[in-house]
């Protein structure tokens, strides 16, 4: 049993590409990418932050390459991990030439950034000699000088037209392995860019909003606009964009998902805000519970109600449901069904206890 949608999203219609093993586009679930913050030369760190990302959820992790050692570290990298990985290319299209080189699954660039046509066709004819996928990078702190004179500011015109620029410039060499992203720090100049963009080309979309800033507010700010994309239908990958550990980025990234019913990973709790009538202190209890159930990948659905006036109607909703009663009489229930009650010393054990079962039951079957 789970949450069931009101309404189903109809999504874009768009080409599916291959990021390593991972599909974007088409029919392909939405994947979700976060980026290393560690040097790229510093090659252990950088593997281990690839490997927390990947465990988080990571479908594909962005790696920055500013440099030739950074590029070129992409070959020992990639050996060491199972994520695909995407060399973050500014400028230089001799890093993006190494990265492909190096075994990267995909290159981030903006061709218009890169310099040449000459530049961009050594880049393109890497990318196919080593089937390198690409992503179109247009951002709003970045926009080419031309776009930046003709619309006195950033804006979603301007983001459009450098994105169309890009495309034409890949197609023009029967180069058709990439997907586009038209990001800003404003969630309106974002979403407006990519509901134009979506209107014009089939090609999949990488949805966020760049620099959203810290946890709380880049989370709220990330949902707002992402969300509203998703809601359209609009979007086959994305990355939430964090000042904070990236593996936020990838928790945020699924909890977008799985608010709308598009992705489901781990366990999704629903919880009350607490009040007068609860029976067992709810917030402490979740958050415990979030730190002892964040192994868990298989999707379960998990009510934490600290009364009775809510909690019996949310744990029919889910798999498995905690609702407060007496001082030692709160009742546990399985697929909305009341289990058997506990006492308040024995919900973490007893809710840690019966979700790894479910997981297990999920895994097996």
């Amino acid at each position: 049993m789970s949450i069931r949608p009101f309404r189903d999203i109809k999504r874009r219609k768009s080409k599916k590409i291959r990021v390593g093993k991972v599909e974007v586009g088409g029919n392909a679930h939405i994947s979700v990418q976060s980026m290393t913050n560690t040097l790229t030369t510093n090659i252990k760190e950088t593997v281990k932050q690839i490997n927390e990302l990947s465990d988080a959820g990571a479908d594909i992790v962005r790696v920055s390459c500013p440099d030739k050692d950074s590029s070129l570290s992409l070959k020992e990298i990639i050996k060491q991990v199972d994520v695909p990985i995407v060399a973050d290319i500014h400028f230089h299209y001799k890093r993006a030439i190494e990265a492909a080189t190096s075994g990267a699954h995909c290159l981030r660039i903006n061709p218009g950034n890169i310099g040449s046509k000459e530049k961009v066709k050594e880049v393109l004819k890497a990318a196919k000699d080593f089937n390198t996928s690409i992503r179109i990078g247009v951002n709003a702190g970045s926009l080419e000088k031309n776009l930046l004179e003709k619309y006195k500011e950033p804006c979603p015109e301007a983001l459009v037209e450098s994105a169309l620029n890009n495309i034409k410039l890949l197609e023009d060499e029967d180069f058709f392995n990439f997907k586009i992203s038209v990001k800003s720090s404003d969630v309106f100049l974002t979403t407006k860019a990519y509901r134009s963009l979506a209107s014009l080309c089939e090609y999949p979309l990488h949805l966020g909003i760049t620099e959203a800033g810290s946890l709380t507010t880049g989370s709220i700010k990330s949902s707002l606009g992402i969300g509203m994309l998703l809601m359209e239908g609009i979007g086959d990958t994305i990355r939430v964009s964090l000042s904070a550990n990236p593996v936020e980025e990838v928790k945020v990234g699924y909890e977008i998902l799985k608010s709308l019913n598009l992705r489901h990973r781990g366990v999704n709790i629903i919880s009350c805000p607490s009040c007068a009538r609860q029976a067992f202190p709810v917030i402490d209890t979740v958050k415990i519970l979030e730190e002892k159930l964040s192994h868990i990948k298989e999707p379960i659905t998990l009510s934490i109600i600290g009364c009775v006036v809510n909690g019996p109607g949310e744990a029919a909703q889910t798999q498995i449901g905690l609702t407060g009663g007496g001082k030692e009489n709160h009742m546990m229930y399985l697929s909305g069904l009341p289990h058997r009650k506990i006492a308040s010393k024995r919900i973490i054990d007893e809710v840690v206890d019966l979700v790894e079962k479910k997981s297990k039951e999920l895994t097996n079957n």
